[in-house]
């Protein structure tokens, strides 16, 4: 084995999820070449990594296109952690190409299914098994090996931050709205921390900036929003200098744990032991109110059947603000 071509070309957040294994498994084998395939935009999140190549590969194209920029990598080891039908068809075209190369290995995530009265059932005394943990057995099938001394931790720990003031980033926004807390309470929230001499960053898309703006407006300068203003490059160095994130089951979450922050989540319809829940954080500051109907997505993306997101809405300010400070080491006061 001398080259490893790694797949993933979504979601951010899973493709996130895979940073602290391709480091460890890098850092483990410094004679194997790994390549990763996977979204434009996250190739910062795999830099500084000596044997670790990194290609942006969008995910909307034929599967044709696809073979042809994976062929053209020449490795000797496919590990795809995506298993959706565009990169099985291109991978099946690669696996013919090499049909007479015993030396070639491909191996494939084995996805389970979401059966929620199944988890339900079982949800509190047998999580399903976390994703990580479902990557880390592609690599292990792939033949390859880590040590088990292998740092964890890719980027080196955020610099201490001035305790005055405490910068706190908050990431209100997430691709579905069963996983988006209601806009007055972000707001809300972002009032209390303010009030009690915190610096808040906000983070969104361009699209959500003009939100975010006139949010930061009303509390300027403890307020500012980032959104749309950064590369994401950019972005990755200012969250690693923020002492808390607090954010949605988004994306943010996972940069944010990726680079060694703590995050307090908000959860709705989706559920931390569902399997998404990032490596690096303690399961405590996963906020849930863990009503009867909950959890009602795997991934947040369908209506609420009462229409009003109860499981959101049941998550206080209070609530937040509270676990934030606590974490943070200082007194609720509101």
């Amino acid at each position: 084995m001398k080259h490893v071509l790694v797949i993933r070309l979504s979601a951010l957040g899973d493709v996130a999820l895979m940073v602290p294994l391709v480091h460890d498994y890098a850092v483990s084998n410094p004679n194997i070449r790994f390549t990763i395939a996977g979204p434009p935009l996250l190739q910062p999140l795999f830099s500084g990594m000596d044997n670790v190549d990194y290609l942006g590969l969008k995910k909307k194209q034929s599967f044709i296109k696809i073979y042809k920029v994976l062929n053209a990598v020449e490795a000797d080891t496919v590990v795809d952690l995506h298993k959706v039908n565009r990169v099985g068809f291109a991978l099946s075209l690669l696996r013919m190409r090499h049909l007479f190369n015993f030396h070639f290995r491909l191996c494939a995530l084995r996805k389970g299914k979401f059966t929620r009265w199944l988890y339900l059932h079982h949800l509190y005394h047998h999580p399903r098994k976390p994703q990580y943990q479902r990557y880390d057995e592609v690599f292990l099938r792939a033949g390859l090996r880590k040590n088990d001394t292998a740092p964890s931790q890719p980027f080196s720990s955020p610099h201490a931050p001035s305790p005055h003031p405490i910068k706190i980033g908050i990431a209100p926004f997430s691709q579905h709205q069963g996983k988006i807390w209601p806009w007055e309470n972000t707001c809300r929230l972002v009032s209390m921390l303010a009030d009690n001499g915190y610096r808040i960053l906000l983070f969104g898309s361009k699209e959500e900036a003009p939100q975010l703006e006139a949010l930061a407006s009303l509390h300027a300068p403890s307020v500012t929003s980032l959104a749309g203003k950064q590369s994401f490059a950019e972005e990755i160095e200012i969250i690693k200098e923020l002492s808390l994130m607090v954010s949605m089951d988004s994306s943010n979450m996972h940069f944010a744990s990726v680079l060694g922050v703590p995050v307090v989540s908000i959860w709705g319809a989706t559920h931390p032991d569902f399997g998404f829940y990032p490596q690096q954080q303690n399961r405590d500051n996963a906020l849930v109110a863990n009503l009867p109907c909950q959890p009602c997505s795997a991934f947040g993306q369908k209506a609420c059947r009462y229409g009003d997101y109860r499981c959101l809405t049941a998550i206080t300010p209070q609530k937040v603000f509270e676990k934030v400070t606590a974490l943070l080491g200082g007194q609720a006061t509101i």
